[in-house]
């Protein structure tokens, strides 16, 4: 009676040459490649659909080995049990193991430096660097992320939920993502114990009613006419990078940033470009006649419109507010001079403007997605009216009035 297992000898396996399976029974098939090469190949049922399951070399897995591993496969199938679902369970089971050995801090270095690229600054990764190491490190940098749960991420945002809000949101945020990238990394699996919807809203505060909003004051709308001449008496790179600031409606950084290939005086229009804006997306700005008078009125002395006193270099983060401190106004912002203008927009008598042509002078998103959607224009031709008027207001002195704090938010 023929054998229907073990059919194979060891001296029949090292002969064969010809390409093909040869059975040694109950599924178990040496397969020789068309290169000469051979291996162990396990064929079953499951299901009704016929699977395949590599088992290993020759020159690795012996013909007794191979026979060990087809009959560990086949008492998984009288389970129920696919042999593939179970190796692979196998080989996750090691590579968490393995992962026991790889912590949070190398996964947030890991993630760091395959994002650093896609970020607009090296600002913006100092930030995480900076984060991550003054709250997160110290408690959970050492621990292999895959035994980071609930309770420490907990541990690490609750010192500073209350006294830090916004702070501490943004290292939750950049907590889940790191533990994303571990996950997705295969160095832990399971649910993210840093998500927020359904998870830790349960367990923090809501972060909009415990957040100690910032403000910055802002110069009421009234009083601009004075302050502007006031500030035209003063010299300088930097005055004059606080005026164009006001007659734009402009970002400090945005107004320090300016080159001068930006620009079309003929058609007095200043085209913020995509990187250097707060929303990623390019900015025209419509150039009042005072704003083309200031600009014609610098040197072009290289790439910067106001450059710092380093060649080649803008013009420092506090350059302007040194401004503003030596007019004895340490009661007021730069940035806050958005605010003085978008009050004036919506408070001044006679200025009839709709809100959707301030808002996009400010480059502010609409809040209402479908009429963004449908406002797919910037407005350029409504908003060169806008600040020409602006411009020409700022031109006229005015009474004082009391300093308004702003929401930061709102810039």
């Amino acid at each position: 009676m023929a054998r229907t297992v073990e059919k194979l000898s060891a001296l029949a396996v090292s002969r064969a040459s010809k390409p093909g399976y040869y059975g040694d029974g109950a599924g178990l098939y040496l397969q020789v490649s068309k290169a000469g090469t051979k291996s162990w190949i396990f064929r079953f049922t499951l299901a009704g659909k016929q699977r395949e399951m590599g088992l290993g070399a020759l020159h690795t897995i012996t013909l007794a080995q191979a026979r060990e591993k087809a009959k560990a496969c086949r008492a998984s199938l009288l389970d129920g049990v696919d042999p593939l679902d179970v190796r692979n369970s196998a080989k996750l089971d090691a590579a968490l193991e393995r992962a026991k050995t790889v912590t949070f801090d190398h996964c947030a270095q890991q993630y760091i430096a395959a994002h650093r690229g896609s970020w607009k600054n090296a600002k913006h990764a100092a930030q995480w660097e900076s984060t991550i190491a003054t709250y997160a490190s110290p408690i959970i940098g050492q621990l292999p992320v895959a035994l980071i749960d609930t309770a420490l991420v907990v541990k690490v945002l609750q010192p500073i939920w209350q006294e830090k809000t916004e702070t501490a949101t943004r290292l939750r945020s950049r907590i889940e993502n790191i533990l994303d990238w571990a996950t997705v990394s295969h160095f832990r699996t399971g649910e993210n114990p840093a998500r927020w919807r359904g998870h830790l809203e349960n367990l923090l505060a809501d972060p909009n009613k415990v957040a100690r909003v910032a403000h910055h004051p802002a110069l009421p709308w009234q009083e601009i006419g004075s302050f502007m001449a006031e500030l035209r008496q003063r010299e300088g790179t930097a005055a004059r990078a606080v005026e164009f600031a006001i007659l734009t409606a402009g970002r400090s950084g945005e107004i320090r940033g300016a080159r001068w290939n930006e620009f079309d005086l003929t058609a007095a229009v200043w085209t913020v470009p995509a990187e250097r804006m707060k929303a990623g997306r390019e900015h025209r700005v419509p150039l009042s006649t005072a704003a083309l008078t200031l600009l014609k009125a610098l040197p072009d002395v290289g790439d910067f419109v106001f450059p710092g006193q380093r060649e080649g270099a803008m013009l420092s983060d506090m350059s302007l507010t040194a401004v503003l401190r030596r007019m004895d106004r340490k009661d007021i912002t730069v940035h806050g001079f958005r605010s003085t203008f978008r009050d004036w927009c919506a408070e001044s008598v006679g200025n009839s403007f709709p809100r959707e042509v301030c808002e996009h002078a400010l480059a502010h998103s609409l809040p209402d997605k479908v009429e963004a959607a449908y406002r797919r224009g910037d407005l350029i031709e409504k908003r060169k009216a806008l600040m020409q008027v602006w411009s020409e207001y700022c031109n006229k002195p005015h009474t004082k009035a009391s300093i308004a704090p702003i929401c930061r938010d709102a810039a």
